[in-house]
């Protein structure tokens, strides 16, 4: 599989399980932004931008195509 569907795969798991988890709990504002350690969302929000701006990376470079 390559890497760039490897991404899409990882990127729609962390939705479904982010999606359950505020269906379940709801989310305020600090957890989404700043959960503590620990907590089920901690480092959710940099992990998930981290790796859309590499599939993005990835997507340009296929194309050829700069940022």
């Amino acid at each position: 599989m390559s890497e760039k569907t490897e991404l899409i795969k990882k990127l729609i798991e962390m939705q479904k399980k982010f999606i359950e988890y505020e269906h379940q709990h709801g989310v305020s504002q600090e957890e989404y932004f700043a959960a503590p350690e620990g907590h089920e969302l901690a480092g959710y929000r940099q992990e998930y931008r981290d790796l859309s701006m590499k599939l993005v990376d990835l997507a340009h470079k296929e194309k050829g195509s700069h940022p």
